[in-house]
C-alpha cells in the first residue's frame, strides 16, 4: 500500500545533528519519515556537510540539496536591504529549489512542513492545496529585536529592521499555515502576540534529548578533558558571545581560586574571537569534535552563560542527560523546567557565575545530587516521542 506523501523544507541540511536547529529538524524528519514518504528540500551552508547527503537521503523518498554560499548570501542580503524585504527571506530564495518545490506540489501531498521562517514562502505562496504546518522553532524576530536594542550604530539598525520585518512575516505565517509551532510556550506566546498574528493557530512542541545516547558512562571521558566545559556551535552568536564573556569576566575569578582549573570550549566553526580565547590561561578551544559526550563525561561542571537564549537549549539538555553538573544563565535555563538549586545552578553576573562554578568544584557530593536530579528530569520530561506528539496531532493522513 502506497503511503501518503509529505513535503518538508528546512533552512539547513538536518544532519549531522550537532547543533540545536539541526537536532530538532533531524528528529522532525525522522518523525515524518515514519508516517509518510518524505520529499526533503534543504540548503547546505557548510562545505563539510555535503558528505552527509547520502545519510539524509536514506530517510527520504526524494531530496533536493541546494548550496548556500557566502558570496550569494552577501548579495541577497544587500538586495534585501535595498528592497525592504527581511534578510531572512532573501537569503533562502533559490530558483532551482523553487522549481523543485513546484514539481512536488504538482503531485498529491498529504501535508507540507516548513522548518524556519526563511523557507515558508515556498509553501505559503505555492499552488498546492495540501495543508501547511510551520515549525519556526524560535521567535527569531524577538532575537533580532534584542540584538538591535543591545547594540549601536549601523549594525544595530539593521538588526532592529530585521526584527520589525521578520515579525510581520511570522505573523503572516500564523495566518496562512494551518498550525505554527514554536519550541516553548513562551516562544509561542511571543509569536501569538505579534500584531496581525492568528493566536489560535499557534502551538509549541519542546525540544527533546535522547537519554539513551546522552547518558552517564555511555562513552569514556575525553583524554585531557577539562574541569569546566561549554558546548555548542561556535559560529552561533549567543554561544560565541557567551564563551567570550565567560573567559573574560568569570574565568579569571575561577582561576584565582583554583589556579590549576581548566576550561574547554567545544564546538564546530569557532569564530576568530572564539579561537583567540585559547590564549587565556587554562583555556582550550577544540573546534569540531566527532562527539561532545566524552567532553561532558570528563567535565566536572558544564556552563551555559548565554545572554540571549531562545527556547530550549540543546546544550543544556545534553549536559543534564549526561549527568554533568550545570551552571547556566537564567535565559539558558528558562526552557528546561529545572529548579535552581535542585537541578542546576543559575547565575548572571561574573561574580555569581564564578562562585557557582567554584562551589560545584569544591563540593562533589552537591554537584552529584544536582546532576542526578537533572538527569531524572531530562529522562522524565524531554523524550522526543512525547515532544513530537503535539505536532503529530496536527498531521493529516498519517
Amino acid at each position: 500500500m502506497t503511503r501518503p506523501r509529505a513535503l518538508l523544507l528546512t533552512h539547513r541540511i538536518p544532519f549531522p545533528p550537532d547543533k540545536g536547529d539541526k537536532i530538532r529538524s533531524w528528529r522532525l524528519l525522522g518523525y515524518l519519515a515514519a508516517r509518510y514518504e518524505v520529499a526533503l528540500g534543504c540548503f547546505v551552508d557548510d562545505e563539510e556537510d555535503w558528505r552527509h547527503v547520502g545519510a539524509v537521503r536514506e530517510s527520504c523518498a526524494e531530496a533536493c540539496f541546494r548550496p548556500l554560499r557566502p558570496t550569494a548570501l552577501a548579495a541577497r542580503s544587500a538586495w534585501a536591504l535595498a528592497s525592504g524585504e527581511p534578510i531572512t527571506l532573501a537569503r533562502y530564495r533559490d530558483a532551482r529549489l523553487a522549481a523543485w518545490v513546484r514539481g512536488q506540489q504538482a503531485r498529491p501531498l498529504a501535508v507540507q512542513v516548513g522548518f524556519s521562517a526563511g523557507v515558508m514562502p515556498y509553501l505559503l505562496d505555492g499552488p498546492s492545496g495540501a495543508p501547511v504546518l510551520a515549525d519556526l522553532c524560535d521567535a527569531d524576530s524577538a532575537k533580532w529585536t534584542a540584538y538591535g536594542a543591545a547594540g549601536r550604530g549601523p549594525k544595530a539598525r539593521v538588526y532592529a529592521r530585521e526584527g520589525r520585518l521578520l515579525a510581520r512575516e511570522e505573523a503572516r505565517v500564523t495566518r496562512r499555515a494551518a498550525r505554527t509551532f514554536l519550541v516553548t510556550p513562551d516562544e509561542a506566546a511571543l509569536v501569538a502576540g505579534l500584531p496581525g498574528a492568528d493566536a489560535a493557530r499557534v502551538d509549541y512542541y519542546r525540544n527533546g534529548v535522547d537519554t539513551g545516547h546522552f547518558a552517564p558512562g555511555a562513552v569514556p571521558p575525553a583524554p585531557g578533558g577539562a574541569d569546566v566545559v561549554l558546548t555548542g556551535a561556535m559560529d552561533y552568536r549567543p554561544n560565541a558571545e557567551g564563551a567570550a564573556w565567560f573567559v573574560r569576566e568569570a574565568w579569571p575569578r575561577v582561576r584565582a581560586a583554583r589556579p590549576d582549573a581548566t576550561f574547554a570550549v567545544v564546538g564546530a566553526r569557532p569564530t576568530r574571537s572564539v579561537r583567540a580565547l585559547a590564549d587565556a590561561p587554562g583555556v582550550t578551544v577544540t573546534g569540531r569534535v566527532p562527539d561532545v559526550r566524552p567532553w561532558l563525561e570528563a567535565a566536572r561542571v558544564a556552563v551555559a552563560p548565554l545572554a540571549v537564549a531562545r527556547g530550549v537549549q540543546n546544550k543544556v539538555l545534553e549536559a543534564m542527560a549526561m549527568g554533568t553538573p550545570l551552571v547556566a544563565s537564567p535565559a539558558a535555563a528558562a526552557g528546561t523546567r529545572g529548579v535552581p538549586g535542585e537541578h542546576l545552578l543559575t547565575a548572571q553576573t561574573p561574580e555569581a557565575t564564578a562562585d557557582a562554578v567554584l562551589s560545584l568544584l569544591a563540593d562533589p557530593a552537591r554537584a552529584a545530587a544536582l546532576a542526578g536530579a537533572a538527569r531524572r528530569l531530562a529522562a522524565e520530561r524531554f523524550g522526543w516521542d512525547a515532544a513530537l506528539s503535539r505536532l503529530g496531532a496536527a498531521l493529516p493522513g498519517a
